[in-house]
């Protein structure tokens, strides 16, 4: 294998460990927050140094397989989405803390009068992740479509979510540090799951050469 084709799967098999590691901080800090887990929670904190480093890590393969080969084409298109995935990925883990952050302040605070159930949402927004990476590793359109649909389901679930929220705050206004909490965490899988929709529409361009952000998703 040529120097250019090592660096090229590191880089690939560089974003998939990361990509994989990410989706595990979304499910932990979740946990964390839900089973009141602080193993959970430092574990998110510590892995995201590692993500850290990979961000590092691929930014500079990146780099040196612009400088040294000036790749054209499709190999050019790869590593533009490769890096415009990395930062999304990285974005991803700053917000798996922030929903950790979260969790550590709500353990400190008496028990909320309801359940508020993250279970669907959360389950959904770790199912784009590793499903947006799996679109990427597999140059696959369809899959990657299916990851853009699926922020439907994130949108609706964060509704009921906030709405339940509003409606304890109303009835009680002792309740509001601790819903605003649990709002600020609904916010974050939010965005978690807008960034797996970049990478699912880098991957879709990257296959088909069709652009599809900001507006509607054609049926393929």
């Amino acid at each position: 294998m040529r120097p250019f084709e090592e660096e090229f799967a590191l880089l690939n098999e560089t974003l998939q460990e990361m990509g994989a590691l990410v989706a595990r901080s979304v499910h932990r800090g979740v946990y964390a927050l839900v089973e009141k887990n602080e193993d959970y929670a430092h574990q998110v904190i510590r892995d995201e140094s590692r993500i850290d480093q990979m961000e590092i890590q691929i930014d500079d393969l990146a780099a040196s397989l612009i400088v040294r080969e000036q790749p054209v084409a499709r190999d050019m298109r790869l590593i533009v989405a490769a890096i415009k995935i990395d930062t999304d990925l990285e974005r991803m883990g700053d917000l798996s803390v922030e929903i950790v952050e979260r969790a550590f302040s709500l353990m400190r605070q008496p028990a909320f009068p309801e359940v508020i159930d993250f279970t669907e949402i959360a389950n959904l927004v770790e199912s784009m992740v590793l499903r947006a990476m799996e679109a990427f590793a597999k140059r696959d359109a369809q899959i990657a479509r299916a990851v853009v649909t699926s922020d439907d389901g994130v949108d609706e679930s964060r509704k009921k979510i906030r709405q339940q929220l509003i409606g304890l705050m109303e009835r009680d206004a002792t309740l509001i540090p601790r819903a605003l909490d649990y709002l600020i965490v609904v916010r974050s899988l939010e965005r978690i799951a807008d960034h797996a929709t970049n990478i699912a529409e880098d991957v879709i361009f990257l296959a088909q050469g069709v652009d599809v952000r900001h507006r509607a998703l054609e049926v393929a």
